[in-house]
């Protein structure tokens, strides 16, 4: 049980630092910055002026300087916390 544990945690933790890699350009946001015609251009253009600090603006500098190590920590914490919720609950 706790070997099957360890290994959700980690597993989870791993695949939400890859997913959030993957997320930021797949959704349009690139080291060039926002990709016309992708979601992340919609949803500017839904909104007009971007606020600094927000949502948008958060994932528009992460797509262009890459996610900090802190923001990785706290995603893969977050996914082991998810991962060692959902083995307790169903392993």
């Amino acid at each position: 049980m706790v070997v099957g544990t360890v290994l959700a945690v980690v597993g989870t933790a791993a695949a939400a630092v890859v997913g959030a890699v993957l997320f930021l350009p797949a959704a349009g946001f690139t080291t060039a910055g926002v990709a016309s015609g992708s979601l992340a251009a919609a949803t500017q253009s839904s909104i007009g002026s971007v606020a600094a600090g927000s949502i948008f603006a958060t994932l528009q500098s992460a797509g262009v300087l890459g996610l900090a190590a802190g923001t990785k920590a706290a995603i893969a914490a977050a996914g082991g916390a998810v991962g060692g919720l959902l083995s307790n609950l169903f392993g």
